[in-house]
């Protein structure tokens, strides 16, 4: 039984191996199977690569060489469009270079040419100056005078034409000037002065108070001088009580404080009481009456010329130009009207007529203010003008006014030229007897100052000069540069308003008698 047994499992394990090696022996036939047909898969899709390889290499061999025939074509254009540019440049250059050698050789002939008229010249140059030599020798032999001699003359001559040419060229031009100048001007001036009529006070340095009756002038004495001398303290004046009936002289030079002396007396006169105390009370309240009357004064210039934005201390120091003169003229009206004036020649002329206005106003500012603060008007003017931040065009028109500085705006002429109209005008300023006879004297002595001038007068109070010339020292062109030169030195050396007229009279006499 073990036996069978035995054998049972030796069968079964020949027939595993026998079954073993028959599926192995199939798996490698079938494996082999397999393999086969992938490599004749491979063998195919590498087949089709190959085509699919030389199908593009071919294309791409055609496409470049398609490129690189087009690239030769285009090359083979351009180097054919540049060889026939250079073809053209080098027949340029070649008719170029041909037509500057017949230019050198036209050149070269001409300088021949030109080397034998120079030669020719310079033998016809000799020859003349050999004449001219003999010319000039047989002229001086003729007309008794050296070369130096005749050479002086002829520059006197030349001199004597240039003068001529001179005055000519200056009458000429002051002709053409005055008739476009003057034209306008006049037009312009007579406008600006037919539209502005103010009416100007002169004023004096004294003030006279009416009193009722001569009891009244011990009254204001008063015991031992006390009344007076308070009244003096109080305001600064002096009271001259003299022989005149019913009358006392208030003199100051101070107009402000004159005006309120005046009406302190005024005061107190119609109410009867005076003593010191009242004195002090009655000219505590004519100052601020005074005060008031210069706010509104200055109130009304702004308003009368439109002028507005003013700053208040401005206001004030206008008004006290109400109570400022020069040559008699009041410096309020005086600066109101040359607003007015400056405002219509500005509107004439196209320019800011507001702040012509507010120049023309502002322009004598400096006269507000008393001795007591140094320097000239016009310095004090343009401080004030800065203190109170005015428009900087308004503070040149001050400083320019009296031409302390050249004038650079339109504004800054036309005060200029309005002070002039408002001062110069017929009765607006008067002058001392003293200062009138030294200007006319003065005036005199510059025209007699010029050589050729034998005498002078001052005429038409000092606006017209007329000088009379030696006829043979001074010719008529020499008159026209001469009254320039009197001009000149006038204006340099005077100070006077409006304008002043040069008139020079050559005349000429023949005298002869018959016997």
């Amino acid at each position: 039984m073990g036996i069978k047994i035995a054998i049972g499992l030796i069968a079964l394990f020949v027939g595993l191996l026998i079954g073993a090696l028959i599926g192995n022996a199939y798996r490698k036939k079938v494996g082999e199977a397999k393999i086969g047909s992938a490599e004749n898969e491979a063998k195919r899709i590498l087949e089709d690569a190959e085509k699919a390889s030389e199908t593009m290499k071919k294309e791409a061999l055609l496409e470049a060489k398609e490129k690189i025939i087009r690239d030769r074509n285009e090359a083979e254009k351009e180097i054919k469009e540049r060889r026939n540019e250079v073809t053209r440049l080098e027949r340029r250059a070649v008719q170029r270079e041909e037509a500057l050698e017949k230019k050198i050789e036209s050149y070269e002939r001409k300088e021949e040419t030109l080397k034998t008229k120079i030669k020719e010249q310079e033998e016809l140059n000799e020859k003349a100056e050999q004449v001219r030599q003999e010319q000039l020798s047989k002229l001086e032999a003729i007309a008794g005078l050296s070369r130096d001699e005749a050479k002086d003359e002829l520059v006197r001559l030349i001199e004597d034409d240039a003068k001529h040419e001179a005055a000519m060229k200056i009458v000429e031009i002051e002709s053409q000037l005055k008739d476009d100048a003057d034209r306008k001007a006049r037009e312009i001036i007579s406008l600006a002065i037919q539209r502005c009529a103010s009416d100007h006070v002169s004023e004096a340095t004294v003030s006279v108070v009416a009193l009722p009756s001569d009891d009244m002038k011990g009254r204001i004495i008063g015991r031992e001088g006390r009344n007076i001398r308070t009244i003096e303290t109080m305001t600064g004046v002096d009271l001259i009580i003299d022989d005149t009936p019913e009358a006392i002289t208030v003199s100051c030079f101070d107009p402000v404080r004159r005006e309120i002396a005046r009406l302190a007396l005024e005061k107190l006169i119609s109410d009867g009481r005076i003593h010191p105390t009242r004195i002090e009370e009655t000219v505590e309240k004519a100052r601020k009456e005074v005060e008031n009357i210069i706010k509104q004064s200055g109130e009304r210039a702004t308003f009368d010329t439109g002028v507005h934005g003013l700053n208040g201390e401005l206001v004030k120091l206008l008004g006290r130009l109400r109570y400022r003169t020069s040559y008699g003229q009041n410096v309020l009206d005086h600066s109101i009207e040359v607003a007015h004036i400056a405002g219509i020649i500005a509107d004439e002329l196209g320019v800011d007529s507001t702040l012509a206005k507010r120049a023309g106003l502002l322009h004598d500012i400096g006269k507000a203010m008393t001795q007591e603060v140094e320097g000239s008007h016009v310095q004090i003017g343009i401080d004030i003008a800065r203190k109170y931040k005015e428009n900087r065009d308004v503070i040149h028109a001050i400083e320019a006014h009296h031409n302390d500085v050249e004038p650079q705006t339109i504004v800054a002429m036309i005060i200029q030229a309005a002070d002039a109209i408002s001062a110069a005008r017929p009765g607006a300023r008067r002058e001392d007897l003293e200062n009138y006879l030294k200007r006319l004297q003065r005036l005199e002595e510059i025209a007699n100052s010029f050589p050729g001038v034998e005498k002078s007068f001052a005429i038409q109070a000092g606006r017209e000069i007329r000088v009379m010339v030696k006829p043979e020292e001074v010719n008529d062109d020499q008159m026209i540069l001469t009254a320039r030169e009197i001009v000149k030195k006038i204006e340099s050396s005077l100070e006077y308003p409006g304008q002043i007229k040069i008139h020079l009279i050559r005349e000429s006499r023949a005298i002869d008698f018959a016997k």
